[in-house]
């Protein structure tokens, strides 16, 4: 496919483009911002520049649903200019941040505080707000203030942000739900982490197997099961964050089979390390969900394979070396950076034969972009797309080395490991970010706000009539369960049709 222009900023030769459904060889036009023909190197316009790419791979560029770039509030373990220069180098081109920064992302006043922090960004990103009992009553105004989408920690986490009550979590989702919003969600059960954690404390216990007795898969089961009754309720969009047990998965399936609208993300930590590595890395491997038995990885892979997961992140998460190295488990800040990690660390599991390239694509890109309500434009290799592209050699071997890392933090248990297939080369809208494995610095800042083109689908909102908004204008006297004329009534299976 090509359109006719005199003259092109750039044509890559030589490479196969990788989608989700098949890998071609293809040459990639791109004018300005944007790829403007794909398809053999005959057909290619005039280029001002042209790159070649023989023997290696045009992925689209990942979408890392899930980072924490700590600014502001936390330079000191993270900033946008860093964090972002380390997704750059790590093939990624849109992040989507976390709002548990000082102070959270709840009120127009922080998100602006965030916003300009964000202008020193090397990739595009989009905001999740944060939702929250105080943040109920103005999650319109964030949205249109340049929010893309929310946060609610349903379990405790850095920044020990409380978890809304679950009369809030449902009133947000009520709100979102005719606006066609997505809500990630932290679903742990904080109850129940907290009592255990406790006795724990008590018992003297601080080795860094306490943090995983302390947060059962049974906290993941539970509140992926009452936040998915909630959203299903509503007709509310969610996004499960970093899904760490093989034991909650048959939630997530039933609810798909229902046709919630829930989309789910794991990350490399869950499928490809276990409490086996713990003696190993001690503190460092303390994450919220926590990294649990081996016997949790492989499920995770099936179900990816089998699209109950829906896709890669990172849950990038940086700290200080001294937060993560404190001898009480329950003192080591929780979390390790992975956005400059998780391509090749997948890749040389794709390498290994565990899935193929088309799956990665579609974990890392399609998956993400078509979530957040930005696919066409981000997460494909296509004429009229943004030209986010990793230029990828999957036969390059390495080691990961943390001292190499952009991040400010560099603690982190991949440390050492070997590795099979990087991204040589990171275009952002058209533009080198990462160019032969080293950071573009005069990019910095070319990063923007995905708001501008995100496009949810329709929303499916339900049983609206029941919304704390509607029983709220309900006139005295009048039964809160009256449905309106010609609300339509769910099909009921008799025993005679069963």
């Amino acid at each position: 496919m090509s359109t006719h222009y005199r003259e092109v900023d750039l044509v890559i030769r030589g490479a196969k483009v990788v989608s989700p459904d098949q890998i071609i060889e293809a040459s990639v036009a791109i004018a300005g911002e944007h790829i403007v023909a794909v398809g053999h190197d005959d057909t290619m316009p005039p280029a001002r520049q042209e790159m070649r790419a023989d023997g290696l791979y045009l992925l689209p560029g990942a979408i890392d649903s899930h980072v924490h770039f700590r600014d502001p509030g936390y330079p000191n373990k993270e900033t946008w200019r860093t964090g972002s220069a380390a997704a750059a180098c790590g093939g990624v081109t849109t992040v989507f941040e976390m709002p548990n920064t000082n102070p959270p992302t709840g009120t127009i006043e922080a998100l602006n505080l965030k916003l300009k922090a964000a202008e020193s960004s090397y990739c595009d990103f989009g905001i999740h707000g944060l939702l929250g009992d105080d943040t109920i009553d103005h999650l319109e105004d964030l949205l249109e203030a340049g929010v893309t989408s929310f946060k609610a920690f349903v379990g405790n986490t850095f920044g020990n942000l409380p978890s809304p009550t679950d009369g809030a979590l449902l009133e947000g989702f009520e709100k979102l739900a005719p606006l066609g919003i997505r809500t990630v969600v932290h679903a742990e059960n904080s109850s129940i982490m907290a009592r255990r954690q406790k006795r724990l404390v008590e018992a003297g216990r601080m080795d860094v197997h306490a943090h995983l007795a302390a947060r059962p898969s049974v906290c993941e089961i539970e509140a992926i099961g009452r936040v998915l009754t909630l959203a299903e309720w509503a007709g509310a969009r969610v996004h499960i964050a970093h899904h760490s047990a093989a034991d909650s998965l048959f939630v997530i399936r039933a609810a798909k089979l229902r046709g919630v609208d829930v989309t789910v993300e794991t990350c490399p930590q869950y499928m490809l390390l276990s409490t086996d590595d713990f003696t190993r890395f001690g503190g460092i491997m303390r994450v919220n969900p926590p990294i649990r038995e081996k016997r949790h990885n492989q499920p995770l892979w099936d179900a990816l394979m089998d699209g109950t997961i829906d896709m890669i992140a990172t849950d990038h998460a940086p700290h200080t070396d001294e937060e993560q190295t404190r001898a009480d488990i329950f003192k080591c800040d929780c979390g390790f950076p992975g956005v400059e990690t998780q391509m090749p660390l997948m890749l040389t599991e794709v390498n290994r034969g565990r899935a193929s390239l088309m799956d990665y694509v579609k974990w890392s890109s399609v998956a993400p972009a078509k979530a957040w309500g930005i696919y066409g434009t981000k997460g494909v290799i296509a004429p009229g797309a943004h030209a986010d592209i990793a230029i990828v050699d999957l036969n390059r071997s390495g080691v990961l080395s943390q001292g190499k890392l952009q991040s400010i933090s560099k603690l982190n248990p991949w440390n050492g490991r070997a590795v099979q297939g990087y991204p040589l080369h990171t275009l952002l809208r058209g533009r080198f970010v990462m160019r032969d494995g080293k950071l573009v610095t005069d990019a910095v800042g070319w990063g923007k706000s995905v708001k501008g083109i995100q496009k949810m689908p329709t929303p499916q909102p339900r049983n609206t009539h029941l919304y704390s908004s509607a029983i709220l204008e309900t006139p005295a006297g009048t039964a809160p369960h009256a449905l309106p004329a010609g609300y339509p009534l769910p099909a009921v299976e008799t025993e005679a049709a069963s």
